[in-house]
Parts: C-alpha cells; structure tokens; sequence
C-alpha cells in the first residue's frame, strides 16, 4: 500500500507560508483595528478621567477625586434622580402596554391591523429630533404644561416600541398549543395568560425592558425638547457643563454612564441568550 501520510518536511515552504497568511488572519487583524479604532475615544476618556489637571491639557498625575465629587455634586445628583424616575416610569408603563401589544397583535385579527402594525413600530425609525418636535408641538396644542412627566409620556412612545418588538419575537416562537391546552385543562383565559403565557414571555419582556430603559437613560434631545422648569435629566446636565469645555468631572461621569450601560445590556443579552437556550431544550 502506498503510505499517503506527509510530515511537514515534504510541504514546500511557501505553502506553509501561504497557510500561515491565509484570508482569515487578515479578517482577524482588520475586525482588530477597527474595534480598537472605535473604542480609542472611550479609552482616551477614561484616561484622563484619572487626571489631576481641571483642564485635561496634559496629564499631570493618577487621582480618584473627580469620581469622589460627583457623589457630592447635589446638580448631578437631583439629576440623576430625575433620569431614573423618567426611566423607571417610563419603562414600567411601556412594559405593560408593550406585552399587552405584541400579544394582541400576535393572537387577534381585526381591521386596520397591518395599519396599526406599521404605525406602532415608527418610533423605531424615525428620529429622535422628528418625536422630539412633535411631542412639543402636540403637547402646545392641547395646553399641557411642560414638565418630568411630560418627558416620561414623551419616553414611553419609543420605550413602548422597543419592548413590543422584543416581545413580539419572542412570542412566535412559542408553542402556541401550550395555552390551548391549558384552556382545555379548564383554565380560563385570564389564568392561561398569566400562568402559561406570561412566565414564557418573561425572558423577552425583561430583556425589552432593560434596553429601554438605558435608551431613555441616554436620551437627551426628546427630553430636552420636552422638559418643564426644574426638570433636568442626567444628559440635559451634561450638555449645560460642556458648554464651557470637557472637564474631568464630566470625563469621569460619563465613564460611569458607560459602564452601566454595557452591564444592563450584557444582562438583557444574557437573559436573551438562557431563553433560546431553555426554548431549544
């Protein structure tokens, strides 16, 4: 028998040379640069949220003081508070009306439904500045004055969308017999809603929830447009200081921002995640 084996002695080298530059490695270092290239301004701001020069002109040594004063910045945090109670509220009332949404989409039929479809789902694409104005406008003509919760029924409109969506996708993929099932065993379909249907959406729900509420932590420009006397959210704080120019204080905040942002998206993803994972099961 002809032995088909080969040791690497019997490869010429510049086809191990060719292997060893093979498309894949350039991919690798292009997806690297680029993410590097993305990321260099977060990593340059949070360098110099660790500066001791006021100015951030030149690095003038390691200090932790700037994160100590914004827990002692009662603007930052009357601030703060009034952003987690728009954000609160608003994701706690979208919450509701998004499930009920999605659901009603999901399981009934009526007229005007692929109208009403298309309509829910706008504040998706359209932008912040077009809502922004016609929340205002809408606001002007019916007399309501403006203030934090003018901003929170404003927030609820994209809140709302976002969470229907994830619900949405959720929901076609389960296993629709599951109610019917339960309405045979004799429940009714109040019990089979909330005993077998909403447990199921519960992973979908959460993980809607948690995007919109940092969306509606981050937003500044419906807010903004929006916003009654005295109520000032964390972004509309940020924008009156750097005004007079990028301070360390700000540098550090937005570190901070940052940070709790990407953990309540890795949760929602990972919420996300160990749903398909027990759906596949």
């Amino acid at each position: 028998m002809i032995d088909t084996k080969l040791d690497m002695e019997d490869i010429p080298a510049d086809m191990l040379q060719r292997k060893a530059t093979s498309p894949v490695s350039w991919l690798f270092l292009f997806a690297g640069t680029m993410f590097f290239l993305m990321y260099l301004p977060i990593l340059v701001l949070a360098f110099y949220s660790f500066n001791k020069s006021r100015y951030s002109a030149g690095w003038q040594g390691f200090t932790l003081d700037w994160y100590i004063n914004l827990f002692q910045d009662e603007s930052i945090l009357a601030a703060l508070r009034n952003s987690l109670i728009v954000g609160v509220s608003a994701v706690g009332v979208s919450a509701v009306l998004g499930t009920l949404m999605a659901v009603g989409l999901a399981r009934y039929q009526f007229a005007g439904k692929k109208l009403y479809l298309g309509v829910s789902y706008l504040p998706l694409i359209v932008p912040d500045i077009a809502i922004a104005v016609a929340t205002l406008v809408f606001l002007a003509a019916v007399q309501i004055t403006l203030s934090g919760w003018t901003i929170v029924a404003a927030h609820i409109v994209f809140c709302l969308a976002y969470i229907a969506l994830l619900v949405s996708s959720r929901l076609a993929d389960l296993d629709p017999y599951l109610e019917e099932a339960a309405l045979d065993l004799g429940a009714t379909p109040v019990q089979a809603f909330f005993k077998v249907l909403l447990p199921q959406l519960m992973p979908g729900i959460i993980s809607g929830c948690l995007l919109a509420f940092v969306l509606s932590l981050d937003d500044f420009l419906i807010a903004s447009f929006t916003a009654g006397s005295g109520a000032v959210t964390l972004p509309m704080e940020i924008f009156s200081r750097i005004r007079t120019g990028v301070k360390p204080d700000i540098n550090a905040l937005s570190v901070i921002l940052i940070v709790v942002s990407g953990a309540i998206a890795f949760a929602g993803e990972f919420l996300r995640s160990r749903g398909e994972k027990k759906r596949s099961k």
